[in-house]
């Protein structure tokens, strides 16, 4: 669905300056942003993604990965085409890289909020995740998705990159709950290189949504040869830990897909050597990706007694009460149940 697009400013010329993420784009008459969502019509800015959802599953929350954030629920997953990174290891390029640019029709189905927030009831479902893809792209949809959400008494995550201005970040703010926000280097030409993005963004977005009490988990996905030095995983379990200790950081296993194919998976030892490093850093939750028999357990900051006992995205044990420690009496960060 075609729809007006937010936060952008028309010029006398016709080109239009889009401000809903930090590329923002300088669109003539008839062309797209970088991301291939957004169009320029006659000095409109239009989103083409509108309601209109190429991947939607009922997922355990885990598997944003939040592990703080309602833990045990499901949530209804959502995602329409196109992103604002170009990143060659996507696990979901299919979907992320492809554009409005190239057709108009690009398959999905047609889901108003109304129906998406009926199908999350219905599924009893806790919450929505605005996922798969990059939501800042379907910003309109997600924001008009959240408000209904929000009323009916359902949560809303992003699972995102991070790149989207302050200015959108202070829109939806009233609807989001949380956001599990990948940062995926600490060198800005790494950003540049691999996403055709910059650093410096991510972390604002990173210590942005902490000061709006939106829930915050942080993934890095290490991939061998690019972010996997001792010295790069330190700046960026220091980061996580200057902004707040209790900021879970999840290590995520690569695998070869996409265009990093003749990159080597991730050694366990190198996610135990990150798992390593974020406790030397201070950091009190740490947990790893994609590895099955260890590192996916809560276990209490301050007594270390085991509070969760997860396998793959199942919760085997839960002994959090109202959202305190049964042992000591600590308060667990982030919102349980």
């Amino acid at each position: 669905m075609k729809k007006e697009a937010l936060l952008y400013e028309k010029s006398e010329d016709g080109s239009v300056r889009c401000y809903l993420c930090n590329h923002h784009c300088r669109i003539a008459k008839k062309k797209f942003g970088f991301c291939g969502v957004r169009h320029n019509s006659e000095g409109i800015l239009y989103t083409h993604a509108y309601g209109k959802v190429i991947a939607s599953h009922i997922d355990p929350i885990e598997k944003k990965p939040l592990y703080h954030f309602l833990p045990g629920s499901f949530s209804l997953s959502i995602a329409t085409i196109g992103c604002n990174f170009h990143c060659g290891f996507c696990q979901n390029w299919e979907i992320s890289q492809s554009s409005f640019r190239d057709s108009k029709d690009l398959g999905g189905q047609d889901f108003s909020p109304e129906e998406i927030v009926r199908q999350a009831l219905k599924n009893q479902c806790k919450s929505i995740s605005y996922t798969y893809t990059e939501p800042t792209v379907f910003f309109e949809y997600a924001l008009d998705t959240a408000r209904l959400a929000k009323s009916k008494g359902l949560y809303n995550n992003f699972v995102t990159n991070g790149y989207m201005t302050k200015e959108a970040l202070q829109m939806i703010r009233p609807y989001l709950d949380a956001a599990n926000i990948d940062l995926k280097f600490f060198k800005d030409a790494s950003y540049r290189n691999i996403c055709k993005g910059s650093l410096e963004p991510v972390l604002d977005s990173i210590r942005m949504m902490h000061e709006l009490g939106i829930w915050v988990e942080v993934t890095t996905l290490i991939v061998p040869q690019e972010n996997d030095s001792e010295e790069e995983l330190s700046d960026i379990a220091k980061f996580i830990a200057g902004v707040d200790k209790n900021i879970p950081w999840h290590v995520s296993r690569f695998q070869p897909h996409y265009k990093f194919i003749d990159h080597p998976a991730t050694p366990e030892v190198t996610l135990k050597r990150a798992h390593d490093i974020g406790n030397k850093c201070g950091l009190n939750y740490i947990y790893a990706g994609n590895v099955y028999g260890w590192g996916n357990d809560t276990h209490c900051h301050s007594c270390k007694k085991l509070l969760i006992k997860r396998e793959g995205f199942s919760i085997l044990e839960n002994n959090i009460k109202a959202g305190k420690c049964p042992f000591c009496n600590a308060v667990l960060p982030g919102l349980f149940n």
